[in-house]
C-alpha cells in the first residue's frame, strides 16, 4: 500500500475538507499490491454507508490511485425524463477504477450540481465534459479503455480529480469560492452536522 494504509475492509470514516491528503496527487498501484483488495472493499463499504455515488482513496486516508463509481444508484432513482437528459449510452455503472487516466474529453460541456462527501453541506453547479474516454484497470487488474458520457462521466471526472488533489470547489468561479470560505472553515474545524462517519481535521 501507499503511505496511508487501509487495514479495515469495512466502512471507515470519510476524511473531511482540511486534511492535507485531499490535496495530494495519488500514487499508481501495482498489481502485486497485497493491500489493494482491502482498500477496494473499504471504498465500496464506505460508499454504501455514506450513500454517495463515488468515492476516491484519499477520502478514506489512502494515497493510492483508486476510486469507485456507482452511478447506477442515481439512474435508478431518476424520473424517466431526467434519465434521458443525464444519461447517454449507459444506465449507470458500478465500477472500480485503478490507475485511471483520462485520455480524451469532448468539447461539449454541461453544468449540473455537485457535492462531495468530504465537503458536506455544499452543493454547487460544476461544468464538466459531456463525454470522456478513460484508460484504467478494473478490480481484477484487467486493462480497459472505455467511453463514458453524461452523469457517469461527471462522477468519474469528480473522483479522478480527487486522485490528483483537486476538489470540485476548485472549478468554481473565484467569487463563489470566496463566498464559501466561512463554510469551508466550519467544515475543516468539524462545526457541521453529518449523518455518516466522518473524520474532521481537529480529530486527525
Amino acid at each position: 500500500m501507499a503511505e496511508h494504509e487501509i487495514i479495515e475492509t469495512k466502512a471507515v470514516p470519510i476524511i473531511a475538507y482540511g486534511n492535507k491528503i485531499l490535496r495530494q496527487s495519488c500514487n499508481k498501484v501495482s498489481e502485486k499490491n497485497n493491500g489493494l483488495n482491502r482498500l477496494i472493499d473499504a471504498l465500496w463499504n464506505t460508499l454504501e454507508t455514506s450513500g454517495g455515488v463515488g468515492l476516491a482513496a484519499p477520502q478514506i486516508n489512502s494515497s493510492d490511485k483508486v476510486f469507485v463509481v456507482n452511478s447506477k444508484l442515481m439512474y435508478d432513482d431518476l424520473p424517466d425524463a431526467q434519465k434521458q437528459t443525464w444519461f447517454s449510452g449507459d444506465k449507470g455503472i458500478v465500477e472500480t477504477f485503478i490507475n485511471a487516466r483520462i485520455i480524451a474529453e469532448s468539447e461539449e460541456n454541461w453544468s449540473e450540481s455537485e457535492g462531495c462527501l468530504s465537503i458536506p453541506g455544499i452543493v454547487k453547479p460544476v461544468e464538466r465534459s459531456w463525454e470522456i474516454i478513460v484508460e484504467y484497470f478494473d478490480r481484477n487488474f484487467k486493462p480497459k479503455r472505455v467511453q463514458f458520457s453524461g452523469f457517469t462521466a461527471k462522477v468519474i471526472l469528480h473522483e479522478y480529480d480527487h486522485t490528483n488533489g483537486i476538489l470540485f470547489i476548485d472549478h468554481l468561479p473565484a467569487l463563489s469560492k470566496k463566498l464559501l470560505s466561512a463554510k469551508l472553515k466550519q467544515i475543516a474545524s468539524g462545526r457541521v452536522t453529518v449523518d455518516y462517519p466522518i473524520k474532521f481535521l481537529k480529530h486527525s
